[in-house]
């Protein structure tokens, strides 16, 4: 019986390395949800940067069969944005405008991710913050920034507070949809190894929000640039949104354009540079 034994465990043991030397194979290529392989797409920047040169194009073809001072040539507006750049006028509103940005946004982000988290575990508190939530969602920014600036006075702290209480929901909604999410198991298996609350925290639960997180960061800064403009255009003396209000009665097309070509490159390179990368490393995990 034991030679038969090792003979049959002999047997098995080619089989076996091959089974998992093909699932070794199979499992060096990610797979997506589906379960299909993921590529890398090596043509990917060549097509972001041909679809910048089809919409110059298009551009330059629509402002020259108009010949309207309201379509103004990409040339013309690129001449301005380089006479505004080497004033320093433009960096100089951009740098506001991008601090209120960031400081609008990590208030948005700290306070909306943990009332999310708490409004995910506690039924009692989701139950009585819900109403609140789904008001402060459908208010309109508008009727925010008016009332901090009349509560708080025309200045730099009532407009960051109106653009993160615009915020706020929108991060809680997602985050508290993530906390309501998280595998249980997980969090037994934590206990189970007697991890300290901070490093069961750390290594088990805030993976498991990161998704979530990322996609309340990326939502919540698409809407935070737009609030920011209407917030400086409404009562502040400088920024972006105060410099397209100037443009916009002196009915100065160009600057307009120049200073919205300005504001959306930043918003790429920023989506380009930090968020995509950083969520790959976060969720590199998942595989």
């Amino acid at each position: 019986m034991t030679g038969s034994g090792q003979g049959v465990r002999e047997s098995r043991t080619p089989s076996g390395a091959a089974h998992a030397a093909r699932g070794g194979a199979a499992g060096g290529a990610r797979r997506d949800e589906s379960g299909l392989p993921r590529t890398r797409n090596p043509g990917g920047a060549g097509l972001r940067l041909g679809s910048i040169v089809v919409f110059l194009v298009l551009w330059q073809v629509l402002a020259a069969s108009l010949h309207s001072a309201t379509l103004p040539a990409p040339a013309v507006v690129f001449q301005r944005l380089l006479t505004e750049t080497s004033s320093l006028t433009l960096p100089w509103h951009l740098s506001i405008t991008l601090a209120r940005v960031g400081i609008s946004f990590l208030l948005a982000m700290v306070i909306g991710t943990v009332i999310g988290i708490a409004m995910g575990h506690w039924r009692p508190l989701d139950m009585f913050l819900d109403t609140w939530l789904v008001l402060g969602l459908n208010i309109p920014a508008l009727v925010t920034i008016i009332l901090c600036y009349v509560w708080f006075g025309l200045n730099d702290w009532a407009a960051i507070v109106a653009v993160a209480i615009n915020k706020i929901p929108t991060v809680v909604v997602t985050v508290r949809e993530g906390a309501r999410a998280v595998d249980p198991r997980l969090m037994q298996v934590a206990a189970a190894y007697r991890l300290t609350r901070r490093r069961t925290f750390a290594r088990v639960y805030l993976p498991q929000l990161y998704p979530y997180l990322m996609a309340a960061a990326r939502a919540g800064l698409s809407l935070i640039w737009k609030i920011v403009l209407v917030v400086e255009l409404l009562g502040r003396s400088n920024g972006i949104g105060f410099q397209l209000n100037v443009f916009f009665q002196f009915f100065d097309i160009a600057g307009i354009l120049a200073y919205t070509l300005v504001f959306a490159t930043v918003v790429l390179l920023i989506e380009a540079i930090a968020l995509r990368p950083l969520e790959r490393r976060l969720t590199a995990w998942r595989g």
